[in-house]
């Protein structure tokens, strides 16, 4: 009889526990919109929704000032071997305008002695005037473009129900476990009140 009881105190901790959870996981999301409480002048909606611009902007300053800036953008994209093409490609577009506009009357010799300066400059100097370049497209770009801006917009643009289910997607197995969690504390502090209940 004793167990029983308790066992029913622990059923009922377990459920009201499970539940809380479970309302408590929901109201993060909903309602979606402000819902308004008659006599009470007052407004519920659920966390992420009502502070969704904060968020948005909170993400995409992370996203830009710890994991992806326009540097690491440009470096990941113009690697060394980029490079080597790249003055490769301004090699062949010089060498190109050089036989395309220099007069035949010139000499073969006199030709190849200037395709064989520009090569040696473009391999001498190249790659400083590539990174200078570069450097300064990076430096133009960061004024005028902003990651946090872009991930910001992109954030604010999705509806609040397709947050929601990135949200729950990513998370679906701890938001489990929270709900979970919450059964076993009630079942716990359910046995607890239920031995109080009985011998006290």
């Amino acid at each position: 009889m004793i167990i029983i009881k308790i066992l029913i105190f622990a059923s009922i901790g377990a459920l009201i526990g499970w539940i809380t959870n479970l309302i408590a996981i929901r109201l993060l999301f909903r309602p979606f919109h402000p819902v308004k409480i008659p006599l009470l002048n007052y407004s519920i909606q659920g966390l992420i929704p009502k502070r969704r611009d904060e968020i948005a902007k909170s993400i995409g300053n992370v996203i830009e000032q710890e994991l992806l800036s326009l540097e690491e953008i440009v470096d990941k994209v113009v690697g060394e071997q980029n490079i080597s093409q790249i003055k490769t490609a301004i090699k062949n577009k010089i060498n190109e305008i050089i036989k395309d506009k220099l007069p035949s009357l010139i000499p073969s010799l006199f030709k190849n002695m200037i395709y064989s300066y520009v090569d040696e400059l473009i391999e001498k100097d190249g790659e400083v005037l590539i990174n200078d370049l570069i450097r300064k497209g990076i430096d133009k770009a960061s004024k005028d473009i902003s990651i946090s801006e872009i991930v910001e917009e992109k954030i604010n643009s999705f509806g609040i129900e397709r947050i929601e289910e990135i949200i729950v997607s990513i998370a679906k197995t701890e938001l489990k476990h929270i709900e979970i969690l919450g059964g076993v504390l009630g079942f716990i502090i359910g046995i607890v009140q239920g031995l109080i209940a009985t011998f006290i």
